[in-house]
């Protein structure tokens, strides 16, 4: 179930993912994330890209608990993880600006997803939570581009206190979300008109523009894949199974 689709109009590309599950992301939907963002990097009718979710309640839940339980093997683990890792990576090596809409609640690789735009509105009902921790393992994946856009120090603050959200607001704050709306109507129309100006804008600056955003990532190939395979260990150990077995139950 779930599915990604991709539409481009007037040099916007609009990439939009659903699961009937909060809008969590499998495996199945992570590469096909991945792929379709490659394939707007790569399309000459896209000047500016806009990534969003369906619904009105929940941007991203983050991984499938139901995966995750099934994980048997180091080698399933450290693929389930490289999912989000594929996906972070495709954003960052997208040479198109990608604005993102979070409508709602963002959880674990959902707060990464949302890191990893290059300019991210937000609602105030998109409160955020790195709930790794509680579950056994550690936002390991997720954490470099969480703390690019947060900082180090607010980042910890999100992966210790594994439990706790914090409000739009306070994402605002630490950069994670560039604006911030009352009402989803109001962030489309802001939305749509920053995109309107960026497909109108030179494509060669956008993407110079990119590439100084992103300085200092290169080596982000090497260090997700080794992110993943301390997750995929993780995933495996009694403490992890318990508690996402419990988690699972709530």
């Amino acid at each position: 179930m779930g599915q990604v689709s991709f539409t481009v109009e007037k040099g916007v590309g609009t990439i939009e993912f659903y699961h009937p599950a909060h809008n969590s992301l499998p495996g199945r939907l992570l590469a096909q994330l991945a792929q379709t963002i490659r394939e707007a990097g790569a399309d000459e009718s896209v000047h500016v890209v806009v990534l969003r979710s369906t619904g009105e309640r929940t941007f991203c839940a983050g991984a499938s608990f139901d995966e995750l339980l099934a994980i048997e093997s180091f080698a399933q683990g450290k693929e389930f993880f490289m999912g989000f890792a594929r996906v972070i990576n495709a954003m960052r090596q997208c040479p198109k600006l990608i604005l993102g809409r979070v409508q709602g609640k963002a959880v674990g690789g959902g707060v990464g997803v949302a890191a990893a735009t290059d300019y991210c509105f937000a609602t105030r009902h998109a409160a955020v939570k790195l709930s790794e921790l509680a579950v056994g393992i550690g936002p390991f994946v997720v954490g470099p581009a969480v703390a690019r856009k947060v900082g180090q120090a607010a980042f910890g603050q999100m992966a210790i206190d594994a439990t706790r959200w914090h409000d739009a607001s306070w994402a605002l704050e630490k950069g994670l979300f560039a604006r911030l709306f009352d009402s989803i109507a109001e962030m489309d129309e802001a939305i749509e008109a920053l995109a309107h100006t960026l497909a109108q804008s030179s494509v060669e600056a956008m993407v110079q523009l990119k590439k100084v955003l992103w300085e200092g990532t290169e080596h982000w190939d090497t260090l997700l894949e080794q992110r993943a395979e301390m997750s995929g260990r993780l995933v495996l150990t009694p403490p992890a199974r318990r508690a996402i077995e419990a988690f699972k139950k709530k």
